[in-house]
């Protein structure tokens, strides 16, 4: 017999869906796992919006006030996709309850935040785990294996980029995301974040940095109601963007390895072009979120004019097997949040974490705040270990 886990979800524009389905998910990718969620209930603000999630995802049941959530006694685990400077507030509530959360990234606006919400899990006991999804593409956690088993010789350097055009268009509704109270540090904690978990989960330990920041698109118009995902508002009353749109980062590892890291949400032309490259003495490994379940390696001695090969991943490369049964067979974006999920909901059946942990969060966060601060000071600043 299989034991329910009740869960919440708290928040729900585009990734308040995207866990839910993942929790809907599990019973068909890992029939294993002893413990099957069951949706409770979602909260959210936007009037009707929660009551539509609950009849067409099947919660039992609806609200608009999150705490009700931490009251519930049926609810054992919380996915928190509010929007950011929401984050700590609401996560710390729930590891006050005695909830387990799955909050996405970047938990909250800066490292104090990420730090408030790790403390409040481990003081609580719960388990909790962060939305750095790109961190579960079998191709990934491939070419970090490879990466760490010496394949490519001894990492020089590795390039990290992050670009995407959902805020590209001048008349994208200027929602919390472009407010510097409630959306933080603007394209650092949307894209960045991922780039340095990527750069952390690849590589190892950040030690210091040096940053440049710009914001491309000044002002927005404001929307004349609730907005969901990145909706457009021509003709309203225009306000200043107060974070910004652009990073580039010059990265030292304690390894000694050298990075770039670049992220910007208001490249045209650019569709979700995430990826990296990652370059050895003896080799190289490159990925591209768009060819998801690819990597194209270079090993071997001949090093000048050495060839470049296309792997596909198959069954043996992170939870793969899972999805497909053999190699060239696509996955895609949700396939990730549903490895998060598992991870997640094993987390919390074994007592033991699995995947992206809060202390993943609070580093990740603290190269963020490097990043602010070494573009401010326009010199090279070290990242706090933790």
């Amino acid at each position: 017999m299989v034991d329910e886990l009740g869960v919440a979800v708290v928040g729900f524009g585009w990734m308040g869906r995207v866990h839910s389905q993942a929790y809907a998910r599990l019973p068909h990718h890992y029939p294993r796992l002893p413990l099957r969620p069951r949706l409770i209930t979602v909260a959210e603000d936007v009037p009707g919006r929660a009551e539509e999630a609950a009849a067409q995802f099947g919660f039992a049941s609806a609200t608009r006030d999150w705490r009700e959530v931490a009251a519930d006694p049926r609810v054992q685990a919380v996915s928190i996709t509010a929007p950011n400077f929401l984050h700590r507030e609401i996560a710390v509530a729930m590891a006050e309850a005695g909830k387990h959360i799955w909050i996405e990234k970047p938990v909250g606006l800066t490292a104090e935040d990420a730090r408030a919400v790790a403390d409040a899990v481990a003081k609580a006991g719960v388990q909790g785990a962060v939305g750095f999804n790109y961190r579960n593409a079998p191709a990934v956690e491939a070419a970090r294996e490879l990466i760490a088993s010496g394949e490519i010789g001894a990492v020089t350097h590795v390039r990290i980029r992050l670009f995407s055009d959902y805020a590209a268009h001048p008349d994208g509704a200027l929602t919390w995301r472009y407010e510097r109270a409630r959306g933080g540090s603007g394209v650092l904690g949307d894209l960045a974040s991922h780039g340095a978990d990527l750069a952390r989960f690849l590589l190892g330990e950040i030690a210091s940095l040096a940053a440049d920041t710009a914001t491309f698109v000044p002002e927005r118009a404001r929307p004349a109601g609730a907005t969901a995902g990145h909706a457009l508002a021509a003709g309203g009353e225009r306000g200043p963007v107060e974070n910004e749109d652009y990073v580039n980062c010059l990265l030292r590892f304690a390894s000694g390895a050298r990075g770039v890291l670049e992220a910007c949400r208001v490249s045209v032309g650019e569709q979700n072009n995430y990826g990296f490259e990652v370059h050895g003495t003896q080799g190289a490994v490159f990925w591209d979120f768009r060819r998801l379940n690819e990597l194209a390696v270079s090993r071997g001695s001949t090093y000048q004019d050495q060839p470049v090969s296309t792997v596909y991943v198959g069954p043996g490369a992170g939870e793969f097997a899972a999805f497909q049964p053999g190699a060239a067979n696509a996955m895609g974006y949700d396939d990730l949040k549903v490895i998060e999920a598992y991870r997640f909901v094993r987390s919390v059946a074994e007592g033991t974490a699995y995947g992206t942990t809060l202390t993943d969060a609070v580093r990740s966060a603290a190269a963020l705040d490097a990043m602010t601060l070494a573009a401010q000071r326009k010199t090279w600043v070290d990242v706090e270990a933790g």
